[in-house]
């Protein structure tokens, strides 16, 4: 089987519905930042900050390149792998995308206290979200092959949601 690899801005929930489909449809689990980060030695955002995003997308480029040829379970992606069209490629034609499309309002419900994103630091999160989405949304969308709109449901209700769609799609077995 294809995996399935979970695309969205940050805060859509891709870790957390990640490691819940993952186990429902019995298959392995990797999340993009955490294995991004043990290569770095260090988090993220002090990368982030030391050696900028050009560097961190490159480290990104080639996680993606490498999980989505080896990895047949479910990929979280970081909020912004969609950003370089050598990703949104890799993991459209090597994976089954869905989208976890929330509002950068619901977003910022979610992460208005989480001190650990680096895009978020700013004056205005709030404006920041609004921004990211406008320039991500058609990227995501154009990546995706499902996109589910994350509203309220609970994390089961979504990986429901999801698992329907992958089962009307013929990519996994009915249960």
């Amino acid at each position: 089987m294809q995996g399935v690899a979970l695309v969205g801005l940050p805060g859509s929930g891709k870790s957390t519905v990640g490691r819940h489909l993952a186990r429902r449809l019995q298959l392995p689990f990797a999340d993009c930042d955490p294995i991004i980060e043990r290569r770095l030695g260090c988090s993220i955002r002090v990368y982030f900050e030391r050696e900028g995003e050009e560097s961190f997308r490159d480290v990104e480029e080639a996680t993606i390149d490498e999980l989505t040829q080896t990895h047949t379970g479910v990929l979280s992606t970081g909020g912004g792998a969609v950003l370089r069209p050598a990703n949104r490629e890799r993991l459209h034609d090597r994976t089954q995308v869905v989208y976890l499309r929330s509002t950068p309002e619901e977003v910022f419900r979610r992460l208005r206290r989480d001190v650990n994103r680096p895009l978020l630091q700013v004056d205005d999160p709030l404006g920041r979200l609004r921004d990211l989405h406008a320039v991500r949304d058609p990227l995501y969308r154009e990546t995706a092959h499902f996109v589910i709109e994350t509203g309220r449901p609970s994390v089961a209700t979504l990986v429901n949601m999801i698992v329907m769609q992958l089962e009307l799609a013929g990519v996994v077995p009915p249960r």
